[in-house]
């Protein structure tokens, strides 16, 4: 009897093991089966590439920004002092203003608790700005000499979005072509007679500000309008570049 139930049971573990055995080829078919189904629906001859354009171009834009800056010990004080430059300010620049010639808006406005050595506040200081930006240079150079009681506390030049949509325009073209040349000649050089595009992405860069080295701040209230002239500027050149990428599929 007890022969009998070893001889069963080891039939029991012999059979099971094939079964294990016959399930794990029929997976491993299954997952060769499906790997070679994706190999054969993944295109052939297919290629990466990229290209670029780039024009180059006189910046045509300027920002220049004005500052002032006021302490004391009450902060409503601080506050009220700066709301009356910035408004004094700006109704001196409104008469200067002009489309995209010139155009005046506010900046930056903050106060903020000052503290001594023994971590208490002692006073309080502020900031307030005005920012000034167009096309004329002269113009704002000029307007910003007017103002008596802030300072020239940055200034920057760029692109227009007119001049921006203009040279990105050309960049582009430029970069389509050299693509559209290099999926040529790649093509070629493999035997192929041309191409298929499969798929394409094109970005743009440049074309940004740059900063001026920062001027020295005068204190106008210190200086009579008579002594403030017009800071002399010059815009650089600057480059646009737009770069295509993509694949094609070679034919």
């Amino acid at each position: 009897m007890n022969q009998f139930s070893k001889s069963s049971s080891s039939s029991s573990s012999r059979a099971a093991a094939a079964a294990l055995a016959l399930a794990a080829a029929c997976a491993g078919g299954n997952a060769w089966a499906q790997g070679a189904a994706r190999d054969m629906q993944r295109p052939a001859n297919v290629v990466q590439l990229s290209a670029q354009g780039t024009v180059e171009v006189k910046q045509d834009w300027m920002t220049a920004t004005l500052s002032a800056s006021k302490d004391g010990r009450d902060a409503a004080s601080v506050q009220s002092q700066l709301q009356k430059i910035v408004e004094s300010a700006m109704t001196t620049l409104r008469n200067d203003a002009q489309g995209r010639q010139m155009e005046l808006s506010t900046g930056n406005f903050s106060i903020s608790p000052r503290y001594g050595n023994n971590g208490k506040i002692e006073g309080w200081q502020g900031q307030a700005e005005i920012v000034l930006q167009g096309r004329d240079f002269v113009r704002i150079t000029q307007a910003a000499a007017k103002v008596q009681d802030m300072a020239l506390a940055g200034m920057s030049f760029g692109l227009s979005r007119e001049a921006r949509e203009k040279v990105e325009g050309e960049a582009q073209a430029k970069a389509i072509e050299s693509f559209r040349q290099r999926a040529a000649a790649i093509s070629k050089s493999f035997g192929f007679a041309g191409y298929s595009l499969r798929e394409v992405n094109v970005s743009s860069s440049g074309g940004g500000g740059h900063p001026m080295p920062r001027p020295r701040m005068m204190s106008m209230a210190k200086a009579s309008y008579a002594d403030a002239a017009p800071v002399p500027v010059e815009a650089d050149r600057t480059e646009v570049t737009v770069s295509v990428g993509g694949s094609i599929q070679m034919q």
